[in-house]
């Protein structure tokens, strides 16, 4: 369970983004493969494709739509399959991650790196300021915590060496494969 310590509840988010937090917009439909994408994350392919076939984590740019089929996905993606791998390092269940990825959701954010996960073992809570952070380790509730700018900034150095992909490059290779195949 997430628990948003910030009470401010009246700012409107768009339901489609995970996060409204600023971070440079680029080409929609630009994005990272598959394989580069749980590089980065640090998790395996087959990980990656179970968090999107169970709809943990799934690619914004393009899912997976058949064999051969190739995922894109954007860097906030990456970004969220590097914080749910951090929490499942930490112990975290990860029916305790789906529920903090479903109300990250529903929340939306701000200022993604200012944002700190904390945990106790059993539940994920959203920190936004400091005091809050404060607040949760002063109640004995906090037993560890995941600054999400410091994995941001970790993302965004494994993925500056990498060159993504075009929705058009995609379909342009599914295009010589159809042809190649009659």
């Amino acid at each position: 369970m997430v628990e948003n310590t910030n009470a401010d509840d009246s700012l409107n988010y768009a339901q489609d983004m995970l996060f409204t937090d600023g971070l440079p917009t680029v080409d929609p439909k630009v994005g990272y493969r598959g394989i580069p994408a749980a590089g980065a994350a640090g998790i395996s392919y087959r990980q990656l494709d179970y968090w999107d076939r169970t709809g943990l984590v799934q690619p914004s740019v393009r899912g997976a739509a058949g064999s051969g089929s190739q995922r894109l996905y954007a860097f906030r993606d990456v970004l969220v399959l590097k914080l749910v791998k951090r929490l499942l390092d930490t112990g975290v269940s990860l029916q305790q991650i789906r529920l903090a990825v479903e109300q990250l959701r529903a929340a939306g954010i701000n200022d993604l790196a200012r944002i700190t996960l904390m945990s106790d073992g059993a539940s994920v809570y959203l920190c936004t300021t400091e005091d809050e952070v404060i607040d949760l380790v002063g109640r004995g509730q906090g037993v560890f915590g995941i600054a999400v700018g410091r994995v941001l900034r970790e993302v965004e150095a494994t993925l500056v060496n990498m060159t993504p992909s075009s929705l058009d490059d995609i379909d342009e290779l599914s295009a010589r494969r159809s042809r190649k195949a009659v």
